[in-house]
């Protein structure tokens, strides 16, 4: 069969193991070498394609490419830029087919979360209403867990063993300290409207009274009595309280406890801080000394602390686009499929992207607990499993060993284009 080119690009906010899915991705590209050409990367990810700002990762060495594995964040730069609808913004997509005709690009696959999603599955059907034949395949991306169909979102995994294990390691802290000092720590975590991540925090408890005394859940109505009588309480009964919040923790109205009221560039609300939030009205209803972090970039950059389980699960998509994009399977997403708990086995099939973009996946009300303040132990059984195994990068002169590309640019062909 002919030889044609693929492209890469990586969107959203990045992950510790998004780079693993590149890996899978330009390593199987590789490997089909018969059929793939050249595989180029945008450049800030889809902002690289409207600006034809490519990479050329052909000419990056198989040590550098196979580095990416252990590499956290974004290698070859992603972005928050959402392409306008269709409808009123097709020059947009029609610019996107202009950059991949001119460099013979037919392969075309966009790393991220469900906005990615979204503009995957419309280039896809733009490429087929203009007579191009363009192979789009979505490869999940997201921390916040929220992606359908696919049993986890690769990324989640890390995140959740960095949380739960922050939880556990933060909570002896205090726990030694709170005779005479600190009497509540509240750590702040990722997760606008699904507590995936909050979730994961619980998993450092494994009976009564072991923290985290409260994980509050976005899927969860934040009620200020409750929470303070639950803090007074396990201030009362074990000497403090750990507090795990969702950054998107809302009252009953849809309100978050922590809007700035101001929007990103997905149209999402910005988030003030939820964690000084609350220990605010900690400090002011109950009195107590208190302390809170935010986990913030920590939490999606710790690849040093990575679940095994993620890599591989991150590095397999990435391999599994490819094979999906030969095959002829347009428009589709390797989503991950749970075949067993205990022992934990999965495996990669097909999803079709109308059923993922726009869409998100909420924790279940099964997976929290009555009180709406913990997780129960089906959730347990479902995040456990996520976050096992270690996969330490190698380390030179006591710090992680990271990859390090050339980034050689390829030549436009076209004229400038403004986004």
């Amino acid at each position: 069969m002919a030889q044609h080119n693929a492209f890469y690009a990586q969107s959203g906010g990045v992950t510790a193991v998004i780079n693993a899915s590149a890996c899978g991705v330009i390593e199987a590209c590789r490997r089909h070498a018969d059929r793939i050409g050249k595989v180029y990367a945008g450049n800030n990810g889809i902002i690289g394609a409207l600006t034809e700002d490519l990479i050329d990762v052909s000419r990056e060495s198989d040590e550098a490419i196979a580095a990416l594995r252990h590499t956290p964040a974004g290698a070859f730069g992603s972005c928050r830029y959402k392409l306008k609808d269709i409808e009123t913004h097709r020059t947009q997509y029609e610019r996107l087919i202009e950059v991949f005709r001119a460099h013979d690009i037919r392969y075309f696959f966009y790393n991220g979360g469900g906005d990615s999603a979204d503009t995957c599955l419309k280039v896809s059907q733009l490429s087929e209403k203009l007579g191009y034949p363009l192979t789009a395949i979505h490869v999940p991306k997201t921390v916040d867990n929220d992606l359908p169909i696919t049993d986890n979102s690769p990324g989640f995994g890390s995140v959740a063993k960095y949380i739960a294990t922050s939880t556990l390691e933060t909570s002896l802290d205090i726990a030694s300290m709170c005779a005479t000092s600190t009497k509540v720590f509240v750590l702040e975590v990722m997760g606008r409207h699904a507590g995936w991540i909050g979730a994961a925090g619980g998993l450092a408890g494994q009976g009564e009274g072991e923290p985290p005394h409260l994980v509050i859940f976005p899927e969860v109505a934040f009620d200020r009595a409750a929470v303070m009588a639950r803090v007074e309480a396990c201030v009362k009964e074990y000497g403090y309280c750990v507090i795990v919040v969702s950054e998107g923790a809302r009252y009953e109205d849809g309100t978050f406890l922590a809007d700035s009221g101001n929007t990103d560039a997905f149209g999402h609300r910005q988030l003030g801080g939820v964690a000084p939030t609350l220990a605010g009205m900690i400090k002011q209803d109950l009195g107590y000394k208190y302390h809170w972090a935010v986990a913030d970039y920590l939490q999606r950059s710790a690849r040093h602390l990575a679940s095994k389980t993620d890599v591989e699960q991150a590095y397999a998509v990435g391999e599994k686009a490819v094979e999906l994009a030969l095959a002829g399977q347009n428009a589709k997403m390797p989503a991950i499929k749970r075949t067993a708990d205990e022992p934990y086995a999965w495996t990669v099939e097909a999803a079709p992207l109308a059923e993922v973009a726009n869409r998100e996946k909420f924790m279940p009300r099964e997976f929290i607990r009555e009180d709406g303040f913990g997780i129960t132990e089906a959730c347990r059984r479902y995040l456990s499993p996520l976050i096992q195994g270690e996969d330490f990068p190698p380390f030179a002169n006591g710090l992680p060993r990271v990859a390090h590309l050339a980034k050689h640019r390829v030549e436009r062909k076209l004229p400038e284009f403004k986004i």
